[in-house]
């Protein structure tokens, strides 16, 4: 299971958007798209394999659908994706 967070965790857009859901909060594909500069098929896609690795749960809200970080994750893959997060957080204030 590791492998497959890492994997979802290691594609740019995916990592962008868990960023954005780590607010704790509850985002629109429409915002996320917007955001992340990305067309709705692709936003699916990558929010597909979030999902599929346990990471992110969704919502239908008429049109649109909703997504937040899995409420259920277990400690240890809550522990990997804080430290991923972290890790992207240096790595970005690096580059700045």
């Amino acid at each position: 299971m590791l492998r497959k967070i890492l994997s979802a965790l290691a594609e740019p857009t995916r990592l962008n958007a868990i960023e954005i859901l780590a607010d704790g909060g509850e985002h629109c594909v429409c915002e996320l798209m917007k955001r992340l500069d990305a067309t709705q098929s692709r936003m699916s896609r990558h929010m597909q394999a979030l999902k599929q690795a346990g990471l992110v749960v969704d919502r239908r809200d008429a049109q649109w659908v909703r997504y937040r970080l899995n409420p259920n994750l277990t400690p240890t893959t809550r522990a990997v994706l804080d430290a991923v997060l972290a890790a992207a957080e240096i790595d970005e204030m690096k580059a700045a």
